[in-house]
């Protein structure tokens, strides 16, 4: 099993000081920054570009950054992102466009990939990818706005994905996002979950030190 790892949305961080929200989340230990990329079309919200990246990465941010693309055509716009300064980028199956092809492409530009699957989505739409991916997300919430609801009904599908990889002995992280909390983390750790974005909760917790440790610890 892979050790826990908490990412800290920069969504749900200071909009004014993004590069302060990310050292925040650097002087706790923490290593991964989820970053979520919004496009006003397949999702009804607009969030960061590829210049966002790139300015963190000028501020000396030396994070790992968890690129999620939002995008109702995301092939277009891998390149600007892994230039920008993305890790991992991750892409939605739910929009029509060749999956696979933009998978390796993303690894050909030397980021890790990612496929990401909404509520609704069934865990079989992606499990033809699942040996082509370094992570697979599930949303615990639809996609669009932080502050949400997490979804329990989620969690049979959490535990598919992960009985999958272990018998077919893959290797790619599956990380959840949405609502996801002190409460609801463990619920999708004994689930199989061993990557944890977390926004308001992580953002807004009194003490910060204190909520990272948890997720270390589960």
């Amino acid at each position: 099993m892979f050790s826990s790892l908490l990412a800290p949305s920069l969504l749900a961080g200071d909009h004014a000081n993004l590069a302060s929200s990310a050292r925040t989340v650097a002087a706790l230990g923490l290593s991964w920054l989820h970053v979520d990329i919004m496009d006003g079309h397949f999702v009804p919200n607009l969030t960061f570009g590829p210049e966002t990246l790139a300015a963190l990465r000028r501020a000396k941010i030396e994070l790992f950054f968890d690129t999620h693309l939002m995008l109702s055509e995301p092939a277009r716009y891998i390149e600007s992102f892994a230039k920008a300064g993305a890790n991992l980028i991750s892409i939605h199956i739910e929009p029509a466009y060749d999956h696979a092809a933009t998978l390796a492409r993303i690894r050909e530009l030397g980021c890790q990939n990612g496929i990401v699957l909404n509520p609704g989505t069934p865990a079989g739409a992606i499990e033809h990818l699942l040996p082509l991916v370094d992570l697979v997300l599930v949303m615990t919430v639809q996609p669009g706005f932080g502050g949400q609801p997490f979804r329990r009904d989620v969690l049979p599908k959490i535990a598919q994905i992960a009985a999958w990889r272990r018998e077919r002995g893959l290797k790619f992280r599956l990380e959840v996002d949405g609502g996801v909390d002190l409460a609801t983390g463990p619920e999708c750790r004994a689930a199989g979950a061993d990557t944890f974005v977390a926004g308001n909760a992580f953002f807004k917790a009194t003490d910060q030190a204190a909520f990272a440790a948890t997720f270390a610890r589960l």
